[in-house]
């Protein structure tokens, strides 16, 4: 049996739509797969999207699983269910770990650059020419991810792949031509509903090689000025409980850019080393928007520079 899972700590709609969607995929070539995770969907899978019903498996071990990761390749944030030789397959678009998995698995890991991992999940559907059978629902969720994961098409690792496959998903999926306002509205709203858990179910603790602040938060919305202007005090106290330390992403789809909030010289001065920022009380506005796993490759291609011996495993 393939198990097909991605991260420890939350389930963002590009992890969820590509364990949901490949699964479905190698069953149908009749490969016996099942999409499972421990982890909860953060607020990136909205309300309409997990109405979708669209649902994972249950799960008993045994010792012939095998496992495919998608959306993560850094094997300290794997889902607590996979056994670490026994991975298969790596499907992902972040920076950091690629020589070790090539290593390990040879062209069975794929990670590159790309928008969203649904696009390279996409991409399976297509080379086995059984797209014409791919369920609304998968059609769908796919769909979302490359939206959600490209920051509706604005975000800088934003290819014609992703373009392609989101347009020929959404004829499929039958999605109303607003959906991508409809979409973030809807994550917005999930995200003001209760904070807090927004925050710590799309936040990661980063390594020091990152190069960037040890507490990293993103969320993505419609509109962040808003957001801000209403939440911010919020924000700036559950973060401190953090340590002092952090950086919080708030990606505005409306207006195409990011808000960095930051509370010491410390963490600004990380982010100032990798993009030239103007910081007032501690914020700084960056447009276009960028995304974590962006910023993270700028850590890492810096760390790489300074220190041109040194492997990130």
């Amino acid at each position: 049996m393939k198990i097909i899972t991605s991260g420890a700590s939350y389930l963002d709609i590009d992890a969820y739509a590509c364990c949901i969607a490949y699964a479905e995929l190698l069953n149908l070539q009749g490969v016996p797969a099942r999409a499972v995770s421990s982890a909860q969907p953060n607020v990136s899978v909205s309300q309409t999207v997990l109405g979708w019903a669209a649902a994972f498996d249950d799960y008993l071990p045994t010792l012939d699983d095998e496992f495919v990761m998608v959306d993560v390749s850094d094997y300290y944030h794997f889902d607590p269910l996979v056994v670490r030789e026994r991975v298969v397959e790596i499907i992902d678009h972040h920076p950091g770990y690629e020589h070790y998995w090539a290593q390990k698995l040879g062209s069975a890991a794929d990670i590159r650059p790309i928008g969203a991992a649904a696009t390279q999940v996409f991409q399976r559907w297509q080379t086995a020419g059984v797209l014409p059978q791919i369920s609304v629902q998968s059609a769908a969720l796919l769909a979302t991810a490359i939206l959600d994961n490209t920051l509706n098409f604005t975000g800088q690792m934003t290819t014609p792949a992703d373009i392609e496959a989101y347009t020929d998903l959404t004829s499929r999926a039958k999605l109303p031509a607003d959906w991508p306002r409809q979409y973030f509205l809807e994550c917005q709203a999930n995200i003001e509903s209760n904070l807090g858990s927004a925050l710590a179910a799309d936040s990661k603790r980063m390594k020091p090689e990152s190069n960037l602040p040890g507490f990293f938060a993103q969320m993505t919305v419609w509109d962040a000025d808003a957001l801000l202007q209403k939440h911010r005090p919020m924000i700036n106290g559950w973060m401190a409980q953090q340590g002092d330390d952090w950086l919080l992403n708030v990606i505005s789809i409306r207006d195409h850019k990011s808000c960095f909030l930051a509370p010491t010289e410390v963490s600004q001065q990380k982010l100032n080393r990798l993009l030239p920022l103007d910081w007032q009380a501690g914020l700084a506005v960056r447009a276009p928007s960028m995304l974590r796993k962006e910023l993270l490759k700028l850590g890492l291609d810096a760390g790489s520079h300074c220190a041109p011996n040194s492997i990130v495993q």
